[in-house]
């Protein structure tokens, strides 16, 4: 169809901006409720470089519930059971999955490209869903103060999705959030992640592998054939670690992380070190007239504990147990229509405030005083807590891998596996 303006121009019930974890999970389960859904994710395909690609035991638990477990666990992935830090005293165990009575008490990492593969092909399986790719997403289009669909760029030009709801789902630097001009509380971050492959043919074993020194720290994650190094520095200072050059930059991780001292040659180029400008914020209103923000549109986390994506996940599951059916009735017009997306920040915004308030505690307590120098070690208490009573890794543990409100896949979406 084509608008008086010469646009082209089609219409879905909702259109889902972003066809990341949050994105896809939310178009999946809308449409298994027998919603039309489209998503609309800017890039070709999955291949990008996702860095962290972390499944929780609660997403894990969904996988399965989706009737997806067993085609997840086909894929190469490797998985992480404890977070080991090292100590004068030896090595010592601050979280333990393994603890927790879970059906996946562990981590899987995995390719995330892999995953979003996984969930639009089971996605596109449903007739209500539409994924389009390579399709840009602009701006919010108006009518008054309410927005009714999204302008795109894509490779047939220009268009207009209109919708009776627009989610974002489009990450911490959100194009809808920007167009609505949601509030937001802004928390100072003082710290900064670049992230790097190290080849290695060595076995690291199943454990997070958190090292500090003074002034820098990495978290080294145990992959197939290779380590995924966060290596954290103070922020701002992405030009002076290039300047100081490769080598520099092998010495340092080849110190902190010795299991690796042969393998740091491996990184062949600075341009292999990506930078991550962390930012942590959170929404005081999630939603504007038809427009919800959900994921890292909401609330941008900081990489401790590698949460956001869980976080993101259990949004989606949410947002479509709340408003499936107000969909399906066109119940999100009138007066009425934004009481249903004010219960999702209502349903989501407790679990975000404490695991924002966790890592909070992180930052300042671990992460700020390695990177002044003040700190070269875990806290010596909280090691010698948990080796007093190895039963308390469990609560760490709880928080990354579950969650304060962890959320079950509604049982219209599900499916034997």
């Amino acid at each position: 169809m084509t608008s008086t303006d010469g646009t082209r121009e089609d219409r879905t019930t909702c259109a889902v901006v972003g066809g990341g974890p949050a994105g896809l999970v939310l178009g999946l389960l809308l449409a298994r409720a027998g919603v039309r859904v489209t998503v609309l994710e800017k890039h070709a395909d999955f291949l990008r470089d996702f860095r962290g690609d972390t499944v929780h035991p609660t997403t894990l638990a969904m996988l399965d519930d989706l009737g997806l477990g067993e085609r997840f666990a086909a894929l190469p992935h490797s998985r992480v059971r404890r977070v080991q830090v090292a100590t004068d005293a030896g090595e010592a165990v601050l979280a333990d999955f393994g603890r927790l009575p879970l059906r996946h008490p562990y981590v899987a990492m995995v390719p995330q490209w892999d995953l979003l593969t996984l969930l639009a092909d089971a996605a596109a399986q449903e007739p209500t869903f539409d994924l389009r790719v390579r399709h840009e997403v602009t701006g919010v289009v108006r009518e008054g103060d309410r927005a009714t669909g999204v302008e795109y760029r894509s490779p047939d030009g220009p268009g207009r999705l209109l919708a009776d709801l627009v989610v974002a789902c489009d990450g911490r630097w959100s194009v809808v959030r920007r167009a609505v001009g949601l509030p937001a509380r802004r928390f100072r971050v003082g710290f900064d992640v670049w992230w790097v492959r190290v080849p290695t043919s060595r076995r690291v074993g199943e454990s997070l592998l958190p090292r500090l020194a003074r002034g820098r720290a990495v978290v080294a994650i145990p992959r197939e054939g290779y380590l995924q190094l966060a290596y954290l520095g103070p922020k701002g200072t992405d030009a002076a670690l290039r300047a100081r050059g490769l080598e520099a930059f092998r010495a340092e991780v080849a110190a902190l992380v010795p299991e690796v001292a042969d393998d740091v040659g491996r990184i062949s180029s600075l341009d292999d070190v990506k930078h991550l400008d962390v930012r942590m914020d959170r929404l005081r209103r999630w939603h504007a007239p038809g427009v919800l923000c959900i994921g890292d549109a909401a609330h941008a986390m900081s990489p401790v504990g590698g949460v956001g994506i869980n976080l993101a996940v259990q949004d989606a599951v949410a947002t479509a147990r709340l408003l499936a059916g107000p969909l399906r009735h066109g119940a999100l017009h009138g007066p009425r229509g934004d009481r249903p997306l004010a219960r999702v920040r209502r349903r989501r915004a407790l679990p975000t405030a404490v695991v924002q308030a966790v890592q909070r505690v992180v930052h300042a307590r671990v992460l700020g005083p390695a990177l002044a120098g003040r700190l070269t070690g875990p806290p010596r208490p909280l090691v010698a807590v948990v080796r007093r009573v190895p039963a308390l890794t469990a609560l760490p543990a709880a928080v990354v891998g579950v969650g304060p409100r962890p959320e079950r896949v509604p049982r219209w979406a599900r499916r034997p596996s």
